[in-house]
């Protein structure tokens, strides 16, 4: 089987069902292309809808009949923590797959690979300190009760291609230390970090069935959720697949926690000086090539400095260095794969054809022919009613719309379907607060796109349901149970 150079996987060609490697039933394969060379980088098994069968009831048997959802918290969280000790030992296979499978910059790659092994360490400390059960007085006369906190059950692990490792890990990590028994299904164009964990939990002792690898594409992914043997779904992704595992889970009421798109403002003030907030939006949009889901995609900014600040912009993003991944020069990489690069085309088109100005970017580079690369782009005098302005692009594209005061920015940051993320840019760290409780957003970044992943993380409105990260992070696996007992006399 085919892998990029500095990833050693031992089965690729396999899944991992219930402890063991086993064969795809359909014998299909998933091809990985690299977006630098257009070729095949990896070659890694495809499970169909009798492997999610199967991979089902190998985690259903491990969560009804084994035992990790009865072991002491404090037991799983020493096999989580040696998870994570021998994740830290492979921190660079992680770094190569996510520089091989989407061109992630190899300056930034082992810093990702840092921060999702550390998930593991951080929910191992988590576990051992969280309050599973307490006992308190009960209202009614002579009782006492009993608050339990118990593992959901079996969980549909569902990430998206960007993040692979970390937003994977914010999945596996809680839900394993809750007690749940976790099915795996990375994204068909990144699928190599999933089988590092599966090897990582395999040679950590973790109990046969309760982590299970199933790399797929989209039916054999629906088929999953639809299992009626799946108890929890927590998926990361677009919100129109988030909006069709809600249908799907509403069905039955499976649990589900939901981390979807974004259209992010950032509200610029004015005491903010120009070049500073130049500096920031143009730097922020080009992080993984504009392709984060928390990307601040819209700049809004008063009237009478717009035109100003669209100028420095763009200034500041044709000094952008776009280039091979590998070379530690290069500060912007390309885009995943051929359908992203043609989807952010498609939106230019469409910022040009609404009356949007094109100041800056637009097309792939002239000094590149081969790989999905695409320019820094910006667009100014936009409307917030605009397709730019309202539908997530995933790429380096910055919308840069004008407004009359606070109160009209706050207005546009809000008139949105979404409500991940948002910053406020000031050199008065006071005015955030304020700001901050007015938008409709899960998360508020002073003077950037700032992100704690030991902290809750997620949206308002379309941009999901729940929360990861943190104390917090472990609530989506758990169930709470009341027992009221008579007093001991």
């Amino acid at each position: 089987m085919t892998l990029p150079q500095g990833v050693k996987i031992a089965h690729p060609d396999k899944l991992f069902i219930g402890g063991a490697w086993i064969a795809p039933a359909s014998g299909r394969t998933i091809e990985v292309v690299s977006p630098v060379s257009e070729q095949v980088s990896a070659v890694v098994a495809e499970a169909g809808e009798a492997d999610m069968d199967a991979a089902v009831a190998a985690a259903r048997e491990a969560f009804d009949h084994g035992p990790w959802p009865v072991m002491a918290p404090a037991e799983r969280a020493a096999l989580v923590r040696k998870m994570s000790e021998i994740l830290a030992g492979r921190q660079d296979e992680l770094a190569a797959a996510f520089t091989a499978q989407i061109g992630a910059l190899a300056s930034f790659a082992p810093m990702a690979a840092m921060g999702g092994t550390g998930t593991f360490a951080s929910y191992a400390a988590i576990a051992e300190s969280y309050e599973w059960e307490k006992t308190q007085p009960s209202s009614v006369p002579g009782h006492d009760a009993t608050i339990v906190r118990e593992p959901v059950g079996v969980v549909a692990a569902i990430a998206p291609w960007n993040m692979p490792y970390a937003i994977m890990a914010q999945k596996v990590a809680p839900a394993l230390v809750a007690g749940c028994t976790v099915i795996m299904k990375p994204s068909p164009e990144t699928p190599l970090e999933a089988y590092i964990i599966a090897e990582a939990a395999a040679a950590a002792g973790i109990p046969a069935g309760v982590i299970n690898l199933v790399p797929s594409h989209r039916e054999a992914a629906d088929h999953l959720v639809r299992n009626p043997g799946v108890d929890k779904i927590s998926f990361t992704g677009s919100t129109m697949a988030g909006r069709r595992i809600a249908m799907v889970a509403g069905e039955r009421i499976a649990r589900v926690t939901l981390e979807l798109g974004g259209k992010s403002p950032a509200i610029v003030l004015d005491d903010m000086p120009i070049e500073a907030a130049a500096k920031i939006l143009a730097r922020t949009i080009t992080v993984l090539s504009g392709q984060v889901c928390a990307m601040l995609s819209r700049a809004i900014v008063p009237q009478e400095r717009h035109d100003e600040l669209a100028a420095a912009i763009a200034a500041e993003m044709k000094l952008v260095k776009i280039g091979a991944p590998e070379d530690p020069e290069t500060e912007m990489g390309p885009v995943a794969m051929k359908r992203q690069l043609e989807r952010i085309e498609h939106y230019v088109e469409t910022g040009i054809r609404e009356g949007a100005t094109l100041v800056t970017g637009g097309q792939r580079p002239a000094h590149l022919n081969h790989g999905y690369y695409f320019e820094p782009t910006l667009f100014a005098n936009v409307d917030n009613a605009m397709t730019i302005a309202q539908e997530e692009i995933f790429g380096p594209v910055l919308a840069l719309i004008p407004c009359r005061d606070l109160d009209h920015a706050i207005e546009i940051a809000n008139d949105s379907s979404y409500g991940l993320n948002s910053a406020v840019l000031t050199t008065d760290p006071a005015k955030v607060p304020a700001i901050g409780r007015r938008l409709r957003a899960g998360n508020v970044g002073h003077n950037g796109m700032k992100a704690d992943f030991t902290l809750p993380f997620g949206g308002f409105k379309q941009s999901g349901l729940g929360r990861e990260g943190g104390v917090e992070g472990i609530s989506p696996y758990v169930e709470t149970k009341t027992m009221i007992i008579e007093s001991a006399a």
